[in-house]
């Protein structure tokens, strides 16, 4: 797994094939362990997978891991690399900097995918009961600091509970593994306390309704959304995927089966068949010069 030095730290990537870059970002509180069994279905193509920085085998700088930081460090990971004319795949919070990068860098991307990610900023009337009273709970100072720094719940959770079928001891042993005391974990509480709901963080909330300006905007940029069905832990539902479809140019739909939020771990194979059925079906593999 190769290693580059960003800025201030490192940002550990897997990295496979030759040709058009696919890069696939993952959410909180994952890594690029997350792809693992999808990569294989993906076909020709030179795939890359980063940790976001404080995840993963990536650095731990100092920081408020704050979306910005995010996408500042992942930005520098693009250029550092040389990356153009990329195909852009993204899992929850990856799929919003997969967004953000694309709208900032739209000569850059030829192609973007996505599942399970933050689409719009929200209300809290539309969580379920149950997700509004975990993102309260987190939120609360003190209780959050409980549950996610000192207690870990967040990550054994997410691949137990977040998933139809909870991930071995070895896959869960590595998940883990990035955040063994709770001060290595304050990346995972920041993600999770960044939801935007009811208008904040103010700058986040701008930042999303900059790149669904942008979305809306781009018909020359195909798109690709794949759904799932059967878990009450699902972002993106019928509701959701008909605002994208109503609010996102360029876009397809496709069904992926039975997950839960983490679908990678549950469909792996589904997703990363349609991932490779779109992109050769508009010629994303094919040397493109600008």
């Amino acid at each position: 797994m190769p290693e580059i030095r960003v800025l201030d730290s490192t940002l550990h990537y897997e990295d496979s094939g030759n040709g058009t870059a696919f890069v696939f970002l993952h959410g909180n509180p994952g890594s690029s362990h997350l792809w693992r069994n999808v990569l294989p279905h993906v076909g020709p193509g030179r795939l890359l997978a980063p940790d976001l920085i404080g995840m993963g085998r990536s650095g731990k700088p100092d920081i408020p891991y704050l979306f910005a930081d995010h996408a500042r460090y992942l930005d520098a990971w693009f250029d550092a690399l040389g990356l153009d004319r990329v195909v852009l795949v993204g899992h929850d919070w990856g799929g919003a900097l997969a967004f953000d990068w694309a709208a900032r860098h739209p000569e850059r991307v030829l192609g973007l995918a996505f599942l399970e990610s933050i689409v719009k900023p929200m209300s809290w009337d539309d969580l379920t009961p149950q997700a509004r009273l975990r993102s309260e709970t987190i939120r609360t100072p003190g209780t959050g600091e409980e549950l996610v720094l000192d207690q870990n719940l967040f990550v054994r959770q997410a691949f137990t509970g977040g998933v139809l079928t909870p991930v071995g001891d070895e896959d869960l042993a590595t998940y883990l593994a990035p955040y063994p005391t709770p001060e290595s974990r304050r990346p995972v509480l920041a993600w999770a306390r960044q939801m935007p709901l009811g208008g904040e963080p103010a700058e986040l909330v701008a930042r999303i309704e900059a790149y669904d300006t942008w979305l809306a905007a781009s018909p020359e940029i195909p798109k690709l959304l794949m759904t799932f069905e059967g878990s009450p832990t699902l972002l993106i539902g019928e509701d959701l995927a008909e605002w994208c479809a109503t609010h996102i140019a360029a876009l397809e739909t496709v069904p992926c089966g039975p997950a839960g939020h983490h679908a990678p771990e549950d469909r792996p194979k589904e997703i990363g068949t349609a991932v490779a059925t779109w992109a050769d079906r508009h010629g994303l593999r094919r040397p493109h010069v600008r």
